[in-house]
């Protein structure tokens, strides 16, 4: 895996404490075709086309890593090319290899790809602050033995509510081999976080607001973005309170 170039992370740390300066303002130039990616653990190679619509000369760097967001933890993914220039209008297919690997094959396993701006250098403007910004998509990793898709086994997730230190939260446990990325997470009629995923395998849970702390009967409605990048129908279940 690529180490990001040294001195735009200068930048982005310096975007970093301006943050609320541009949060409003600042909008990643580059675009990826697709908002995620699922790799069949039988294909060798899946790709993304990374576009630049705007009017200026962008470099890019791509790479793949974890949720750790490290330059250190080992990835079974290659990108290649993984660093390109893109002129206004220009495309640039980019392909992800999958290297030989010990992954498991009961599970999905989750991975990121990374786009990174590196704005083309004008030597005539000074005092400007270039502004590299970072795209970055999740890449699921799919044993072909899982013939499902992710959303039939919504039903078999379980809803609960039960205290942590004395804190209420919306538990959901995932027998299912699958990732689930939450579009929608409403308890009782008030939208929740949805931003940490239901894990294979696993448990997640999510804080429940102070109105809800006393309620005697959780109803849980919710729906997940699939494969395509596009919502299932939404399910409502009613959550065991312990």
């Amino acid at each position: 895996m690529p180490t990001p170039i040294r001195r735009h992370s200068m930048r982005a740390a310096v975007l970093a404490t301006c943050l609320p300066l541009f949060a409003q303002s600042a909008h990643a130039a580059l675009t990826i075709d697709s908002t995620r990616v699922v790799h069949p653990s039988n294909k060798r190679s899946s790709s993304l086309v990374v576009a630049n619509p705007s009017k200026s000369v962008f470099a890019a760097q791509v790479w793949v890593n974890t949720a750790a967001d490290d330059t250190t933890t080992a990835v079974p993914m290659l990108t290649a090319p993984n660093l390109f220039r893109l002129e206004p209008g220009g495309e640039q297919v980019v392909q992800i290899n999958v290297l030989p690997n010990e992954l498991p094959d009961d599970r999905e396993s989750l991975f990121y790809f990374n786009v990174q701006e590196l704005p083309e250098r004008n030597p005539e403007a000074r005092n400007v602050l270039n502004i590299a910004l970072r795209t970055r998509i999740k890449v699921f990793y799919r044993p072909t033995q899982l013939k499902e898709l992710p959303q039939s086994r919504l039903g078999d997730l379980e809803w609960s509510v039960q205290r942590l230190d004395g804190k209420p939260l919306l538990v959901v446990d995932n027998p299912s081999p699958f990732y689930f990325t939450f579009g929608r997470l409403e308890v009782n009629g008030i939208a929740l976080d949805p931003k940490e995923m239901a894990i294979p395998l696993g448990r997640q849970h999510y804080p429940l607001p102070a109105p809800l702390t006393d309620s005697k009967k959780i109803d849980v409605t919710f729906n997940i973005i699939n494969d395509h990048g596009g919502v299932t129908p939404a399910l409502t279940r009613t959550a065991l309170v312990r």
